[in-house]
């Protein structure tokens, strides 16, 4: 999510930003990691309701973060535009909650031999 919020000014810039957009609705599954990790502005509240809007009925959307669900709204600002965007992201959503211990740390090499420089 961020990186595609950062890239948004870029895209505005040169032109590309509608062909972008009009690609990222087409895609068959659009995948957000990290959701509510940066804060939005209301350009990109705007722009992610536009593409969510664009996409409904296109293809999945699958959203990851870090955060319940009923915490959505604080993060995402506005409320109005908060209402927009969650009810075109949870109307007809499958939701899963993951539990235990992150998976990078259960998978992360721990070397204790290293010698001291």
């Amino acid at each position: 999510m961020p990186r595609l919020l950062q890239a948004r000014p870029i895209a505005q810039g040169d032109g590309r930003s509608p062909k972008r957009m009009a690609s990222l609705a087409k895609t068959a599954l659009l995948s957000r990691d990290d959701w509510g990790l940066a804060s939005l502005s209301e350009e990109h509240r705007r722009d992610i309701l536009a593409l969510l809007e664009d996409r409904h009925g296109r293809g999945a959307t699958m959203v990851t973060r870090q955060f319940p669900v009923d915490h959505w709204h604080q993060v995402l600002g506005d409320p109005t535009l908060a209402d927009a965007l969650l009810d075109r992201l949870l109307h007809n959503a499958y939701k899963m909650t993951l539990r235990g211990e992150s998976m990078r740390q259960r998978h992360a090499i721990v070397n204790n031999d290293v010698p001291a420089t």
